[in-house]
Order: structure tokens, then sequence, then C-alpha cells
């Protein structure tokens, strides 16, 4: 994308009331952003929905002088920016009729050939809840996927965290330009986030933190994965907005199953109830459901299981397979005395291994 284009695509962007389907439509009609601000009035009220208003302030300069000053702003302060038609801008994402016009980007965020998951939840999260997402993405960290979320207290801070604990690339979200952090105390972990993927946003620079921005914000968590996973929320809520726009982008959602009277299980529950999100319990059922390719490692020979080394812990694994057979995961519980919890992340790993394979009714057995 060049600066001419850059300078009119932002312009395009800054104009009131031309949100991102229209944007593209005009674009579409034109050719390029350029030309809608070089077009004739009458060409402009031509078009229709556009109305006199829209096509009054399609022809004032004022929004290429906006546009200009943030072009200084990109430039001094190192962001990079796609637009829906580079070959750079996120695939999942571009698929979305309501794309942003501009993705800018900060840090070190590769989408490329990527595997993504978004992760959304409660900010007040419980301890049961911070451990299965951290379990979940160990588990899943063997098969390097790119960790979205929204950078917020509870669930999301967690999901950042543990990506960078696995060295995994993780990007956050933000609801306010890339010139600032929200919520401040996370502001500790930038250098971190951005050595390990970074941030994402459609608002400018002059764009400070609203909380009307959240439901903007989420459409870009839902779009950019293949699949969003929700870890508790109350009835109501951010996360199930999320949720429910990956729904309507055709995308896979997740839910973790709470106790019934817990209120912060009572959103992930419903989903569930309703058949808006898959129940995942363990890390298995996410590779399951999304035909995540792990043929090849389980074809290996079976005497390579002589060259893997086991930790304890996945040894007793293996061993009460032996003795049990094909077994539920709550037996493999019962026999090794390991919590569930954490039996499932170890279950991955030996599958990813070529050691075991999942059959339904969440039963596991050895291979060969």
């Amino acid at each position: 994308m060049t600066e001419n284009q850059l300078l009119y695509l932002l312009a395009l962007q800054r104009v009131p009331n031309i949100g991102e389907i229209t944007a593209k439509k005009l674009i579409n009609h034109f050719g390029s952003a350029e030309a809608i601000f070089k077009a004739k009035k009458d060409q402009i009220n031509s078009i229709d929905g556009i109305g006199r208003k829209r096509a009054k302030d399609l022809l004032d300069t004022q929004y290429l002088k906006e546009a200009e000053a943030e072009m200084r702003f990109i430039d001094k302060n190192g962001i990079q920016v796609n637009s829906y038609l580079d070959k750079d801008y996120p695939a999942k994402l571009k698929q979305c009729v309501d794309s942003p016009l501009l993705l800018f980007q900060k840090g070190n965020i590769d989408f490329r050939n990527k595997r993504i998951i978004s992760i959304v939840g409660t900010r007040k999260a419980t301890s049961n809840g911070i451990n299965f997402c951290q379990e979940l993405i160990e588990a899943l960290a063997p098969m390097d996927p790119v960790i979205v979320s929204g950078f917020a207290y509870g669930i999301d801070i967690t999901a950042h965290k543990a990506a960078i604990q696995n060295n995994l690339q993780t990007v956050a979200c933000m609801a306010h330009g890339l010139n600032q952090i929200y919520p401040k105390p996370h502001a500790t972990f930038q250098m971190q986030m951005e050595h390990n993927g970074g941030f994402v946003s459609d608002f400018w620079s002059d764009i400070k933190f609203d909380r009307k921005n959240f439901l903007k914000r989420n459409r870009i968590i839902a779009g950019l994965s293949e699949a969003t996973i929700v870890f508790e929320s109350a009835e109501k809520g951010g996360s199930l907005v999320t949720a429910d726009m990956a729904n309507n982008y055709d995308r896979e959602v997740f839910a973790v199953p709470g106790r019934p009277q817990d209120k912060r299980s009572i959103g992930c529950n419903n989903l569930i109830k309703k058949q808006q999100a898959h129940l995942l319990s363990c890390p298995a059922d996410l590779v399951y459901m999304l035909n995540w390719d792990i043929e090849k490692k389980n074809k290996r020979p079976q005497q390579q299981r002589l060259f893997i080394e086991l930790n304890d812990e996945e040894q007793k694994i293996v061993d009460s397979l032996e003795k049990l057979g094909k077994t539920e995961l709550d037996d493999i519980a019962l026999e090794t005395k390991l919590p569930t919890y954490k039996i499932a992340g170890l279950l991955l790993n030996l599958e990813l291994n070529g050691l075991i394979r999942p059959l339904p009714g969440n039963q596991y057995e050895l291979i060969g």
C-alpha cells in the first residue's frame, strides 16, 4: 500500500457515518478511495443509500487533513497498517463483511498460515477458570496457535500471559488507539506482548478508552480466529456478544461448562444449552472439532515409543491404559490419582507424540 493510498483510506475511515460496509461499497464503485474524494457531487449523490449529508462529508477536505496528521503518528511510532485489500491483511478477518477498512498493528505479529483461536471471559475470573485456561494453552502449545484476546483483567490477561509463558504468539485487540494501554496496570506486559505478538486496533490515535468501543473491538476478536472460546461468563456480558459475533461469522464457538449455581458460569452453560457453543472439557475437544491435523504424528511406527521420554505423570497414564485398555478420562483419573484438568493436557501431549488416540465417548486407548 502506497502512502497516497493510505492517505485516502484513512480519510474515508474518518468520514462520519461511513461504516466499513458502505466504505467498501464506495471503493468497489469508484475503484479506489482516492477516486471517491475526487468524484463530483452528482456522482456521489447518484449512489443508492449515500444520502446528501454523507455525500457532503465526502467532499470535505477536513478529513484529508486529519488523515495527514494520523499518518505522521503512524510513521513516528512504527505502526504497521494493512488495508482489507492487502495480501498481509488477516485472511479470516477479511472474510467478514464488516471487517475494518484499515487494521493498525504494533509488535511482531504474523497471522500467515497460523492456527488462530480467540479466548474471552469474565474480568472476575475464578481460580478454576484461570487454571483451566492456563492448562489449555499449555496443552495446545505443540500446535503453535496464535492466542487472541482483549487484554482485559481476568481471563483475557491470563490467556496472554499463558501464551507468552509457552512461547506462543499472542495478540491483544484494543478498543482505542495504539498510543495508549488500557487497563493501565497491564502496561507492564507491553514489551513482552510486542516481543511475542503485539496489539491490533482499528481506532485512531486520538480515540481514548470508552466502553462503547468494546462492541466494535469484539468483532475483530471474533473475526480474526477460527474459533472463539468462552471461559466463565455471567448471564450477560461482552464475552457472549463476541460469541454471538463468531457464530454470525460462521466460526466455531466453544464454552467451558460450570456449576449450575455459579453466576460466572451461567453464560457458558446457556451457550451450550442453546447449542450456540460446543462443550469444551479438555484440549482434545478443541483439536477434534477444529480438525487440526495430527495424523502424521499418530502414524509414527510403534517402536518410536521407545525413544520418547515420558515424565512420571505421563508414564502413569500410559501404564493405566495398558492395564485398562479403552478407558474414559474419569477412569484414568481414578487409576492415576491425578486431577482431571491436568490429565486433559497430558493426554493431548501423548496424543501428539503418537502414543494414544481419542475415541468416541471421551475414551482413550494406546496405539499399537
